[in-house]
């Protein structure tokens, strides 16, 4: 270093004070207590630089990278230190622990088994048996966890892992009764509550750590997950558009996972972008990429990305369910509805899940699935508070209130729904019809099929109108379905059911129940087919017609 110039002439002693206090050389200890992890590696690169590095700098700089979040730097570092035949055992854990942060678990469990018996060895190998689904190793490690924090810390994180919330906030709670100025366990309760649904309580608690620690990536982005989940994607999306603006642009801590959330607040925009390459780093990421697939009607893409997954979470087993009903119906595959009816079973069955809001739904498909229709809205009547605009609850709830004959609830709610491609569905439409024809609104029925493009689908929901408007002894609109299906396959079974809806017409005519300017129109039905029966028919009603003073 250059040595400071000779002060001027007149300079005081305060002044000279102060030029040092400036060129003084930053400590390495005010950085790392400061928590300055870009500052101590900056200071210790200049360090190896000049050639003045030791293995007390590479330890410091492999450390500093690692609370980064700098993993693959960390790992670099540490792996040129056990190069050294001589290194410390301890540096063989440093390294496990930036494998296992770098998702490569085969790698970081060989590492750990290097390194000396401890503390740190047992709570790694003991995460490392939960990533390998090792339920016997994982509780050999399980009792070898003490009484001190980093253990029950250690323990807690496992118990979130596997989806057991409550378990997890009990160790926390102790630990913060014993600790209270241990601020970031609040983010640790939060995220339980968050997985638990209760976002306001989330919120609550996550406002202490944020109120001491505002520009916090992790709190930050639990902050506007519940945002999200109270609100809406536009208000999640803000809170992380100003946490980003504040960060530097060296800094890579959490990014992925920023990019994860937003793709999700934005509704899916960006998906086929962002989700593939962090399949393996966020597990996140592979179910919302599958949920993008079905909301876009890609049910092989969903599917294939669900068929290895063994599942071990509620969402995962939720999902499965999902696609396998999705490719059931769409293939017709008893087989996947079984299965799907099975997964269902699973998460609306189990203790933890039975009294939630996802387990009563996995339950109401469950037997929808079964076709236990009464059994479905016990299940959904107790959570439609939740989803009073929701167009895919209503569109279910329709559904199962049609198959119990509750035909007026069921028309208010498909009358609710406002989503344009579930009203274009047959499902929807044949549904609606049935409700208006039930309801006595058969020509409404007629209104939806007159909207149609011609097809299959249009074809069905004729046959349906008319078939259940004779049913219900609605035998004008009936005739007229009637009439059209026959004119586009002139079956025998059409011309019966028109001829049969046209006397009936008629007979409705004479008990006064239908207007007599309906004669024209049943005669001229009639007229469309060339069958002997017809001219028979006509006579009859001219007659009556004629008789009754009745211009036809």
């Amino acid at each position: 270093m250059m040595l400071s110039r000779a002060k001027p002439a007149g300079a005081t002693a305060s002044s000279t004070a102060t030029n040092e206090k400036k060129k003084r050389t930053p400590k390495l200890e005010h950085f790392i207590a400061n928590r300055d992890y870009t500052g101590a590696i900056t200071l210790l690169e200049f360090t190896k630089a000049i050639g003045k590095a030791d293995d007390h700098t590479l330890l410091w700089l492999g450390f500093s990278c690692f609370h980064l979040g700098d993993y693959k730097k960390a790992m670099e570092t540490y792996q040129s230190m056990t190069q050294d035949p001589n290194v410390d055992p301890l540096i063989h854990l440093y390294l496990a622990c930036t494998y296992f942060f770098l998702g490569m678990y085969k790698e970081a469990d060989d590492e750990a088994q290097k390194g000396p018996t401890c503390k740190l060895q047992n709570r790694l190998l003991f995460h490392l048996s939960h990533k390998f689904n090792d339920e016997k190793r994982l509780m050999g490690y399980h009792q070898n966890l003490q009484d001190v924090i980093e253990d029950q810390l250690s323990l807690a994180s496992i118990h979130y892992l596997r989806s057991h919330y409550q378990e997890a906030i009990d160790i926390y709670k102790r630990i913060l009764l014993e600790n209270r100025d241990y601020l970031a366990i609040n983010v640790y309760v939060a995220m339980c509550y968050y997985k638990l649904d209760y976002y306001d309580v989330s919120q609550e608690v996550l406002s202490v750590y944020l109120q001491n620690y505002p520009d916090s990536v992790i709190a930050i982005n639990l902050k506007a997950c519940n945002h999200f989940k109270l609100y809406n994607g536009k208000a999640a999306e803000q809170e992380l558009k100003m946490l980003m603006e504040k960060m530097p642009p060296h800094f890579k801590f959490g990014d992925d996972l920023m990019r994860h959330n937003l793709v999700v607040f934005r509704n899916g925009e960006g998906a086929l972008q962002i989700f593939p390459s962090l399949i393996d780093v966020i597990p996140e990421a592979r179910l919302n990429l599958v949920i993008y697939h079905l909301n876009n009607d890609d049910i092989a893409s969903a599917f294939n990305l669900m068929k290895d997954v063994e599942p071990s979470t509620p969402q995962e087993y939720i999902l499965k369910g999902i696609v396998n009903a999705a490719l059931g119906q769409e293939q017709e595959s008893r087989e996947h509805l079984k299965i799907a009816q099975q997964y269902f079973q699973l998460v609306g069955g189990s203790a933890s899940e039975c009294d939630t809001i996802p387990g009563r739904q996995c339950m109401s498909s469950c037997f929808f699935l079964l076709k236990q229709f009464d059994d479905v809205l016990i299940y959904l009547n107790s959570i439609k508070g939740y989803f009073y605009n929701d167009d895919t609850f209503n569109y279910n709830y329709g559904q199962a209130k049609v198959a119990v004959g509750a035909y007026d609830e069921a028309e208010e709610i498909f009358l609710t729904i406002q989503n344009e491609k579930f009203k274009n569905e047959y499902a929807y439409l044949s549904h609606l019809a049935r409700c208006y024809i039930m309801n006595k609104k058969p020509r409404l029925a007629w209104d939806l099929y007159l909207k149609m493009e011609t097809s299959s689908e249009s074809f069905n929901l004729l046959q349906l109108i008319a078939n259940d408007c004779y049913k219900q002894g609605q035998y004008y609109v009936s005739a007229k379905a009637f009439d059209v299906l026959e004119r586009l396959d002139p079956s025998p079974e059409y011309w019966e059911g028109k001829r049969g809806a046209c006397i009936g017409v008629f007979q409705q005519i004479v008990s006064g129940t239908e207007p007599k300017d309906l004669f024209r129109d049943v005669i001229g039905m009639l007229r469309n087919t060339s069958n002997p029966q017809v001219e028979y028919i006509v006579r009859i009603l001219k007659k009556y017609a004629k008789d009754n003073g009745i211009k036809v």
